[in-house]
């Protein structure tokens, strides 16, 4: 098998590269702080280790993977953190600057309920980026609950 070669949307996951360090607003009005640092996989796909103060002061490490899957013309990607057990899969698409992943997880709300979600990563510039996550309410309006700004350290 010959390897693929990484198309225009693989290489806009190539800004994610490098060191971060990120401010997290919860949209409680708790605060957290923490690192972060991708790396990639042939080009083709990007890992990132995250690792901060969830509110409350304990500490948590987060993996997001993210992809581009050319079969099916979309972003692809995963995430999993130190504070739940559930595996996040994203299903994403590129608008601009922005990408929107979606994926189904546990509902924040309601124990054993399920709900839909969107995490949108926005880069502001090459060394500021945004991650901003929404939760779909029962009114079927997307609820912002949580923003973290993401600084290149380098």
């Amino acid at each position: 098998m010959t390897p693929e070669t990484p198309t225009a949307n693989h290489q806009w996951l190539s800004k994610l590269l490098g060191e971060w360090e990120s401010e997290m607003d919860c949209g409680d009005g708790s605060k957290s702080k923490g690192t972060e640092s991708f790396r990639t996989l042939g080009g083709l796909f990007y890992v990132g280790e995250g690792k901060g103060e969830m509110p409350g002061g304990v500490s948590a490490t987060m993996i997001m993977t993210l992809g581009y899957d050319t079969l099916r013309n979309k972003f692809v990607g995963t995430w999993v953190g130190s504070m739940m057990s559930n595996l996040w899969v994203y299903d994403g698409k590129l608008e601009g600057n922005k990408l929107t992943l979606s994926a189904e997880g546990p509902h924040f709300g309601e124990a054993g309920k399920l709900a839909q979600y969107r995490d949108v990563i926005e880069f502001v510039t090459d060394d500021h980026r945004t991650l901003t996550s929404f939760m779909l309410g029962e009114d079927g309006k997307w609820t912002q609950f949580m923003q973290a700004h993401y600084r290149r350290l380098k």
